[in-house]
């Protein structure tokens, strides 16, 4: 009888080195999923058709559907199981309303108000010491959030708080995104005021592309990845912003190191909405007019990372003054433990697109990107040694910052 469980004992190590030889089991994919993350119940079945973690894993979805004050939780969990019996990992799953959303894929202007200063440049403070004397603490792209515990709301603000001081201040700044305090002394010009010696702004513009609209709502996705400061990559806190009919007046085509850009004008009467939060995962706010920036006739319902595959895909752009869709082809869909704006990998083949402009280039970020009739993506990044080539960040990922449960399900 041992030897006989001993061979059946065999047997399955057998088997099971041999799925793994011929690549039938990825588990690598597996154990990338988050612990949490948002589906819709198709995406869940899309798992076993395509088996899209090998030929010998299934999925089964357990509901855990509670009511409290009529409000519905609708969690569950995904069990993965090796060939159709062994558990091999569970994940929590947050499940998406399937609902239909409006398409974007049209350029819009941005405007943040700041919620804290922006550190331009050093300058030079004659002191009235009759020394020559520059900022040596503060670099460019740090964002100045606050003075002796006071919250910085406007430029008027930084000079009152620092004449209103003994000569030395609180500062707490933003760095690298990581926030930090230092006490500063300041010094005082041959005019009698105390200066930090900086060049500083409280607002920041520029052009990305709509990404999807809700249609209860009215409240918007756009551009896949956050505003920042520029080179020091600092996500702007934002204390208000609006969005912008955007007109399209030339496009300079992406080329090998140089990304190209849509060049865009905008007026402050065009405006379309406000925004409301700026994270990595893009920005969000509320349209109060959709003339001009929403078809209601362009719709599809949101997949999630589960339903994406490599292949045939499509992004949506309306560059060409129409909307339309162009061809492209994901080569890499990542399923990482932790949100990215890189989680897909993609490459241009529409020749339309390529004639235009020459890839992706700054401005096309936030456009849809379709795959079987979903909207899976948006467009983020541009390789820049090849502009054909660019990165996207799961659809999913951007709803779940208008999810009323979005805090639980992700860090921001």
């Amino acid at each position: 009888m041992f030897k006989l469980k001993k061979s059946i004992a065999i047997f399955y190590l057998v088997m099971l080195f041999s799925c793994l030889l011929i690549g039938n089991i990825n588990f690598v994919d597996i154990y990338s999923l988050p612990e949490n993350f948002c589906a819709n119940y198709s995406d869940i079945d899309n798992v076993n058709e395509n088996s899209l973690f090998g030929g010998f894993v299934t999925t089964s979805l357990e509901k855990q559907q509670t009511s409290v004050s009529s409000q519905k939780d609708n969690d569950g969990v995904i069990i993965f199981k090796l060939f159709g019996f062994i558990p091999i990992r569970k994940v929590k799953v947050n499940i998406l309303p399937e609902e239909d959303v409006y398409i974007g894929g049209v350029p819009i202007g941005l405007s943040l108000a700041s919620d804290g200063a922006i550190v331009i440049s050093d300058t030079v403070v004659s002191s009235t010491d009759g020394k020559v004397n520059k900022n040596a603490t503060f670099k460019s792209g740090d964002i100045l959030t606050s003075i002796e515990g006071q919250a910085i709301k406007s430029l008027d603000q930084v000079e009152e708080l620092l004449q209103n001081s003994n000569g030395r201040v609180n500062v707490e700044f933003i760095r690298k995104n990581q926030k930090k305090s230092l006490n500063v002394e300041l010094i005082k010009s041959t005019d009698g005021k105390y200066k930090l010696g900086l060049w500083v702004k409280d607002d920041i513009s520029g052009v990305g592309t709509l990404t999807y609209v809700k249609q209860d709502t009215h409240n918007f996705a756009a551009l896949g990845h956050p505003i920042t400061d520029g080179k020091a990559g600092n996500i702007i806190p934002i204390e208000h912003g609006k969005i912008y009919d955007c007109s399209l007046i030339g496009i300079n085509k992406g080329e090998r190191n140089n990304p190209g850009e849509l060049r865009c004008v905008f007026l402050q009467s065009s405006e379309k909405g406000e925004i409301i939060k700026n994270n990595k995962y893009g920005i969000f706010g509320h349209l109060n007019n959709l003339d001009n920036i929403v078809d209601t006739n362009l719709t599809a319902k949101i997949g999630g990372r589960l339903g994406v595959r490599p292949g045939k895909a499509k992004i949506v752009s309306s560059i060409s003054g129409i909307r339309e869709e162009y061809d492209i082809e994901i080569i890499k869909a990542n399923y990482q433990a932790k949100s990215d704006d890189k989680s897909i990998v993609f490459r241009v083949t529409d020749k339309r697109l390529l004639e235009l402009t020459g890839g992706i280039v700054q401005g096309m970020s936030g456009s849809p990107i379709m795959q079987n009739g979903k909207l899976v993506g948006a467009v983020t990044h541009v390789f820049l040694t090849d502009p054909t080539k660019g990165y996207g960040v799961y659809s999913d990922w951007m709803l779940e910052q208008q999810q009323p449960d979005a805090a639980r399900l992700s860090a921001n």
